[in-house]
């Protein structure tokens, strides 16, 4: 079992940053972040492998997004530029136990809203 507790979300202007931390009670084969707008479906954000650093990212965030984990801390990171109103959702830390898209351990997520 793998207990996630998301920090960072808030209120932010349309061209700033934000910084999600989540810390995982364990390491995990992988972790990731998802998000949720309202009215909206669930969609994958970014994605790293503990072991190796390997990355992902969905299309409408690469360049903008850059994902990255504390070993020591066993802390996961989101960090969040250039934000539009778009990225408005709750932001949600997962983590997994193997290939594929984490999604076996969830957080509770944390609200980001990008002021227009």
């Amino acid at each position: 079992q793998v207990q996630l507790v998301e920090s960072g979300g808030g209120l932010v202007e349309t061209g700033g940053s934000l910084r999600l931390s989540c810390a995982a009670s364990a390491r995990a084969f992988s972790m990731g972040w998802f998000r949720q707008a309202p009215g909206k479906e669930q969609e994958f954000v970014a994605a790293i492998i503990w072991n190796g650093g390997k990355e992902y990212y969905a299309d409408s965030v690469k360049g903008r997004f850059t994902i990255s984990r504390d070993n020591a801390t066993k802390t996961l990171y989101l960090q969040m530029n250039d934000l539009g109103p778009e990225d408005t959702a709750v932001y949600y830390c997962t983590a997994g136990t193997g290939w594929g898209m984490p999604r076996t351990y969830w957080g509770q997520g944390t609200q980001v809203t990008v002021s227009s």
